[in-house]
């Protein structure tokens, strides 16, 4: 099989590519010029680069000539005010892009990585105090303003490629929830772990829902080879609070334990400051409204769905830690 990834440079997409490599298939990525290659430094010699961008579509129409299977994890991802245009750009109009190119060539199959955030949340005014929410692929969309910018602009890509799969593209889409690897730990999900390792001293409280990337591109793999399509599925391995999960990390790491947790009146404190320091500095900030106000929140998801799709297991979450902490410890 012939599969071209857009978004290979990052963590999910890296490691597709290494998966559909292992069963020796062709994997082309399509990269920017600048991109960051570095997750991709051990397969330089068995995987094609193609320089462009998906909204290019000069560029995207010449990487998918021939192409058997689109793995599409490209995306802006970010809770910062001033990346929004961008973000709505490239994960709107850069997937609007991949499909309606995808549909010129009749390409066989197209996985989108879309994100747990893009089945939204539900609107908290409706919702009983302290009550804990399990949410599956039924879930409808609903405005709230516990959606942010980012889960906005993938629910829209969503429709996009919904609307492929009504004019005869074969497609499947994927939900993971946070995603835990061996990624930049200056980057995405994988900076929990550079947080810890600084033996920072806060925890915030809430339930993390988690997924092993290795689950991610091993479930991505298998379906491209399934028969399934037109399906949505949430991929979640299970949820932990936020003080377990930073309690065993630091265990794995061998740091302190942070010990001060973050309740919602120092959290809004907390992301006001962020704010101020980064505009001064130029900077991202680690905390915004958006993350202080999500990561309070009591929401799990259902995998049930994918489990009985693919007869599907996911991994241990102290699996997982251990793996990825004595990864990045060793890359130190």
């Amino acid at each position: 099989m012939k599969v071209l990834i857009t978004g290979a440079t990052g963590l999910v997409g890296s490691a597709v590519a290494k998966r559909f490599l292992t069963d020796n298939h062709e994997v082309l990525a399509l990269v920017r010029p600048n991109a960051d290659r570095s997750l991709l430094k051990d397969l330089n010699s068995k995987m094609k680069f193609i320089e462009g961008d998906i909204l290019d579509l000069g560029s995207l129409e010449d990487a998918l000539i021939d192409i058997d299977c689109v793995i599409h994890t490209a995306a802006v991802v970010s809770f910062v005010p001033s990346d929004q245009d961008m973000m709505y750009k490239v994960n709107v109009e850069g997937t609007a892009n991949v499909v309606n190119v995808c549909l010129k060539y009749q390409t066989k199959k197209l996985c989108f990585v879309s994100s747990i955030a893009a089945i939204g949340r539900p609107d908290p005014r409706k919702a009983e105090a302290d009550k804990e929410v399990i949410l599956d692929e039924n879930h409808r969309w609903e405005n709230s303003p516990e959606n942010s910018e980012y889960a906005k602009t993938k629910h829209l890509a969503e429709l996009e490629v919904w609307r492929g799969i009504a004019e005869g593209l074969n497609a499947v889409i994927v939900n993971p929830t946070l995603i835990l690897g061996e990624g930049d730990w200056n980057k995405s999900s994988t900076q929990i772990f550079r947080y810890v390792y600084k033996e920072k001293p806060f925890y915030t409280e809430g339930l993390a829902n988690y997924v092993d990337v290795q689950d991610v591109a091993e479930i991505i793999f298998r379906l491209t080879q399934s028969d399934i399509s037109g399906e949505r599925f949430l991929l979640n391995a299970g949820s932990i609070s936020y003080k377990n999960l930073f309690h065993m990390i630091a265990d794995n790491m061998h740091k302190k334990r942070p010990s001060l947790k973050v309740g919602a009146g120092l959290a809004g404190v907390i992301w006001r400051v962020e704010a101020v320091r980064t505009f001064l500095l130029g900077t991202k900030p680690l905390i915004t409204k958006e993350t202080a106000r999500s990561a309070a929140r009591k929401v799990t998801y259902n995998n049930e769905k994918i489990k009985k799709a693919l007869h599907f297991e996911f991994q241990p979450i102290e699996k997982t830690v251990k793996r990825v902490s004595e990864s990045l410890v060793g890359k130190i």
